[in-house]
């Protein structure tokens, strides 16, 4: 352990602890992307805690929180057909194609597109039904919570699978906290019906046009938003063996 601590020293992290993004030559610690994406905020320690009260042995770790930019063509693969496929069926369709595709993302392998919200049901049913693309399966939509994402606090990802080509896409909406509303899907990919509902009910992202938007898991008049990272762990304190363990939002590792 003095060994460990003492090359950190010398790497120039200091006080402050090291941090990955900065330092590329740092061994055992997660996979970097180096100077590359949106700094969206800082995270220190293992599990976030903002007073000094990490258990883990890692609190003086900081790492960026960083979300990956836009990539530059050639994408590679069969990424450069489909985005090329793509704006030209909305072009055909009278869409600039620049406004309803934000940035296309390459990262790890896995090729995204994040599309204006308000175009997402015109491209969606463009992916599904052009003969070149034939995204026809979308295995559902998932909800991701960035609070540092500065007015696109809420974000819904969407796979899409092409069975007839054997490709894998992936689609992201961003929405504000202030006003979570992003169009429904379910009318070109019915299988989204509940899963639109569970993203709803986790992290309150509402879609319009839902045919019956309720929550799925939840009690009808639960508070709040349970996958949301701003949503207090909660629970009780429990007595063991004569102490007391203090509820999940009152433990020191966990503040």
């Amino acid at each position: 352990m003095s060994a460990d601590n003492g090359s950190g020293a010398a790497n120039g992290s200091g006080a402050g602890g090291t941090n990955p993004d900065k330092d590329l030559n740092v061994q055992n610690l997660p996979g970097q992307r180096g100077d590359h994406g949106e700094v969206i905020g800082v995270r220190r320690g293992m599990f976030g805690p903002n007073n000094g009260g990490d258990t883990s042995g890692y609190g003086g770790l900081v790492r960026s929180v960083r979300l990956p930019g836009a990539s530059a063509r050639p994408y590679g693969g069969y990424f450069d057909e489909v985005a090329d496929e793509l704006e030209g069926a909305l072009d055909e369709q009278g869409l600039v194609p620049e406004n309803a595709i934000e940035k296309a993302v390459v990262d790890r392998g896995e090729f995204t597109l994040h599309i204006a919200r308000e175009h997402l049901p015109q491209v969606a049913k463009t992916l599904r039904d052009d003969p070149a693309l034939r995204f026809e399966l979308c295995t559902g939509v998932s909800g991701v919570h960035y609070p540092g994402d500065q007015g696109r606090e809420l974000h819904a990802v969407y796979h899409l699978r092409s069975i007839t080509h054997n490709r894998l896409i992936r689609l992201e909406v961003s929405a504000p906290d202030a006003d979570p509303h992003i169009p429904s899907i379910v009318e070109v990919y019915p299988t989204n019906d509940w899963h639109e509902r569970e993203t709803y009910d986790f992290f309150g992202i509402v879609f319009d046009g839902h045919p019956a938007l309720t929550r799925i898991m939840m009690p009808d008049d639960w508070q709040g938003f349970p996958q949301r990272k701003d949503y207090p762990l909660g629970g009780i304190p429990v007595e063991y063996k004569g102490a007391q363990i203090p509820a999940p939002d009152q433990r020191r590792s966990y503040s």
